[in-house]
């Protein structure tokens, strides 16, 4: 196993895979997202309110959450691929339904048979510089 640092052909899996991600949230495309996550107890994803541990929080969250304003443009989006089975996947977010605030989101993406998946997540908001 290498340890090389944005390998291109890994660092080029890991940007299409997470476009498809973004696709889907956006989409609210809940069975892409939900596949795109370790269906694990042990997964985690830190909202802008609320904490959730493991898939089933996770799915739960999803399947609640409102379609609506989900649209955002990304900015400064940076994936740093380790090896050929770990990647860090951070970007900016911003929505116009929330002018003078910028999101975060970041997220821990490991390779498994089936494919890369989201291990944990974080997201949050602040107020814009």
């Amino acid at each position: 196993m290498s340890d090389e640092v944005n390998a291109p052909e890994i660092l080029a899996e890991m940007e299409a895979v997470f476009a498809e991600y973004e696709r889907a949230l956006v989409e609210n495309d809940v069975e892409t997202l939900d596949r795109l996550f370790w269906a694990s107890p042990h997964t985690i994803r830190y909202g802008g309110g609320e904490n959730l541990y493991g898939i089933e929080e996770i799915r739960a969250f999803r399947g609640a959450r409102s379609p609506a304003g989900l649209a955002r443009r990304l900015a400064r989006t940076q994936i740093t691929t380790f090896g050929r089975d770990t990647a860090i996947a951070a970007t900016l977010f911003y929505r116009e339904s929330a002018p003078g605030k910028v999101g975060r989101q970041m997220q821990t993406w490991r390779r498994f048979p089936d494919g890369w998946k989201v291990v944990a997540a974080h997201v949050s908001v602040i107020a814009q510089d």
